[in-house]
């Protein structure tokens, strides 16, 4: 692949400004080509909330056999793993507006998690086994704002996998929002549990408890240890 001549550099940081794209735009993908915010092999491209310490490791997460309430990080593996009870938020450099968000996670028996859309509008992730009437709190429920339709729960331990077809809030050029955050649909485990529920507002416990036209990933880790691997956000503008 040729170097781009110092020109051809030059060119396109004045095509950007011209256009009015911050220069970041030119490295953040294209619509429709999936990004990987995780690397795999450390915490590279993520930044915590607040407090700097905290329990986010690479590795494999098996459950605790002396303890099915905590995880146990093995070396050697790709999973981005949050192995204690009382730790940080941890969110994305990648930011994205509306996008298809496609990760699996695992919690251990009784922990409590989230994945916070744009940083600010909470889908639960919660041991839920075994319930048969889900509240808004639950494994799949838009935190406080709608509860999952007949969801599909793993046990402690195992893997679910969640796409969320997501539409960002929109904005006029004085900042004005003029349109809702709406999840289009979300799916867990195969089965649809929210269609065309639309946002009035975030949701409590984001990064900076602001709506915004792009936004990066949030994964809670201040209620207790979770997983999560192959994380992929295709972007749609």
């Amino acid at each position: 692949m040729k170097r781009l001549t110092v020109c051809t550099r030059l060119a396109a940081v004045g095509l950007a400004a011209f256009i009015g794209l911050p220069l970041i735009a030119l490295a953040a993908g294209k619509a429709g080509k999936a990004a990987e915010p995780f690397n795999g092999k450390d915490l590279a491209g993520w930044k915590t909330k607040g407090k700097k310490e905290g329990f986010w490791k690479v590795g494999t997460a098996k459950l605790d056999p002396a303890n099915p309430s905590n995880l146990i990080v093995e070396p050697g593996g790709n999973e981005l793993v949050n192995a204690g009870a009382h730790g940080v938020d941890l969110y994305s450099d990648f930011t994205y507006g509306d996008a298809v968000i496609t990760l699996e996670v695992m919690v251990p028996k009784g922990s409590n998690s989230g994945i916070y859309v744009h940083g600010e509008y909470e889908i639960q992730v919660l041991d839920s086994y075994g319930k048969t009437n889900p509240g808004k709190g639950d494994m799949g429920g838009i935190y406080g704002a709608q509860a999952p339709k007949d969801p599909v729960y793993k046990k402690p331990g195992e893997w679910s996998t969640y796409e969320i077809h997501w539409q960002a809030p929109k904005f006029d050029a004085g900042g004005a929002k003029t349109a809702n955050a709406k999840f289009l649909k979300v799916i867990l485990n195969g089965k649809v549990i929210h269609e065309n529920v639309e946002m009035n507002d975030k949701t409590p416990g984001g990064v900076d408890n602001k709506e915004k036209p792009k936004g990066p990933l949030m994964f809670q880790g201040n209620h207790g240890p979770v997983a999560f691997r192959n994380i992929r956000i295709t972007p749609l503008n």
